[in-house]
């Protein structure tokens, strides 16, 4: 029993050690990527091309003062920023990076990554409401309200993969790739869960929730130290966890992208790192290269377009599988 107890434990920091290291370095890459799409240098003092200055920026986060408003209501505002961090972090119990190479692989890890990425309102909702901010409330009710509208669009989406896999399992939803991976026949359906991520990450150009021009910085605005670090961390773990997802389903995870004997000795880690790395260079791309939306186009673009659009094909998808006898 105690074996096992270790084992597990030494799974857990075996995923989230190098998933902490993952979003110190890509800040590092954004900024880099960002400095280069603007004709400028980026970080470059600290350390070797600046390789050192995510490491600088989080010793110096965390030798900050942490400030905590008079009016707060301390235990939820301490709490929410935790909540945040964790719940970045448990949607990896599932996630697959090879065959086998899954810390839980139960039946229905689809819908625990949907059930975990929708838990997630509730630590921006109370860190805006604890605050007693009026900045900070405000951006929380955007981020709650964009979060959820969004997540009608992502669930219709991941019904129509379920549907041609007949599964809730995150490796079968991989494994039913290998004759084709779903990003040909749902091309329009990746682009439209990538849009959607964008907004349920509150990434630009949907950041309405941390808008500098009205709102200050959202949600965390009374934050510092510690608490924001956390946040910091919880959002950029969350892009990772979103770019994987698009990655399972749509790109086929760990497999090859052809069926060469050569493709087969390098190891699944190294393609699904790879098409990771595309999806996260998309998010760096979208904030470089897109302005901020309004408010009620936000809203418009996931009610009256998104939503139709993925209920649409949940509808053509269904009606094809049945029709032609194809289904799982």
């Amino acid at each position: 029993m105690f074996l096992m107890v270790i084992e597990c434990v030494l799974k857990i920091l075996g995923i989230t050690v190098p998933l902490l290291l993952a979003v110190a370095f890509l800040t590092l890459a954004e900024r880099k990527v960002m400095a280069s799409m603007q004709r400028r240098k980026g970080p470059n003092v600290v350390g070797i091309f600046g390789l050192f200055q995510p490491i600088a920026d989080g010793v110096k986060l965390m030798v900050k003062e942490p400030i905590l408003p008079s009016s707060a209501n301390t235990v939820i505002f301490l709490i929410a920023p935790v909540l945040t961090f964790l719940l970045s972090q448990v949607a990896w119990a599932v996630i697959p990076f090879g065959e086998g190479a899954v810390l839980a692989d139960i039946h229905v890890g689809l819908l625990y990554v949907f059930a975990i990425s929708s838990l997630g309102v509730y630590g921006i909702i109370t860190a805006g409401w604890s605050s007693n901010s009026k900045y900070g409330f405000l951006g929380s009710l955007r981020s709650a309200a964009q979060m959820v509208s969004y997540e009608v669009s992502i669930g219709l989406i991941l019904i129509t993969v379920l549907l041609c896999v007949g599964s809730l399992n995150l490796t079968d939803v991989v494994l039913a790739q290998q004759p084709i991976w779903f990003c040909v026949p749902l091309f329009p359906l990746l682009v439209l869960f990538f849009i959607s991520c964008l907004a349920e990450t509150n990434r630009a150009p949907f950041d309405l929730p941390e808008a500098e021009a009205e709102l200050v910085a959202g949600y965390n605005v009374e934050y510092s130290a510690m608490g924001f670090t956390l946040f910091f961390l919880g959002e950029y773990a969350n892009i990772l966890v979103m770019s994987t997802l698009c990655t399972l389903f749509f790109l086929g995870g760990w497999l090859p992208p052809f069926d060469f004997v050569l493709f087969h000795w390098i190891p699944g880690v190294f393609w699904l790192g790879l098409k990771l790395n595309l999806f996260l260079f998309f998010f760096i791309w979208v904030r470089a290269a897109f302005p901020r939306y309004r408010y009620d186009q936000l809203m418009r673009l996931g009610w009256k377009v998104f939503l139709p659009l993925s209920l649409a094909w949940v509808v053509l998808v269904s009606g094809i599988l049945v029709g032609f006898d194809w289904l799982p």
